[in-house]
């Protein structure tokens, strides 16, 4: 799904900490770029439960769902978004929510410093790059955590992420989320 906000460098210097007020001015500036202000965004919540590093996705989208979100969810731990449905689901949402901006939620691998960091960006993603998966690029803003540290072997370090921090950053993802929309 190609973004239409402004085109900018999917770099670190363009993300932000991820808080209520920087997700609504991303959110804000979204909608004014889609041709109806009044639709909600989409959320796409990327990842599998079959590797702990990578279920902060399908974790934060049944977090959302539990707690009431008011916007579509799409990506959870009894229905996930991976690399084998990701266009489906892709194509699914366009045609659902043709004038909904996407927000896109992906677990990454980083530095060891920067494990349960949490990043918010105001362009899309390109899930599955950290394991040299090419998948489409997804998502008009997202949010990415680092689940583990980056490696030689990114199936290793993603099967060896400890559980309790992919929890808690996936209900800070989902605390900030329904900050913004209740």
């Amino acid at each position: 799904m190609k973004s239409k906000l402004p085109d900018l460098k999917s770099n670190t210097q363009n993300s932000l900490p991820l808080c209520p007020d920087s997700l609504l001015l991303l959110l804000r500036s979204c909608r004014t770029s889609f041709s109806r202000k009044s639709d909600r965004p989409v959320i796409l919540c990327i990842g599998t439960d079959r590797l702990i590093g990578d279920s902060l996705g399908p974790i934060t989208g049944s977090f959302l769902l539990q707690h009431g979100c008011p916007c579509p969810v799409y990506g959870t731990l009894t229905q996930p978004v991976h690399a084998l449905n990701l266009d489906v689901q892709s194509s699914v949402i366009r045609r659902r929510h043709p004038n909904s901006p996407i927000l896109a939620i992906d677990a990454s691998l980083g530095p060891g410093s920067r494990i349960g960091a949490l990043s918010l960006h105001p362009y899309g993603l390109q899930p599955g790059s950290g394991v040299h998966k090419r998948l489409p690029h997804t998502g008009d803003i997202s949010i990415t955590g680092v689940t583990n540290s980056e490696s030689l072997h990114p199936y290793l370090a993603l099967q060896t992420a400890r559980l309790s921090t992919v929890i808690k950053m996936a209900e800070e993802v989902c605390e900030c989320i329904l900050s913004c929309l209740l």
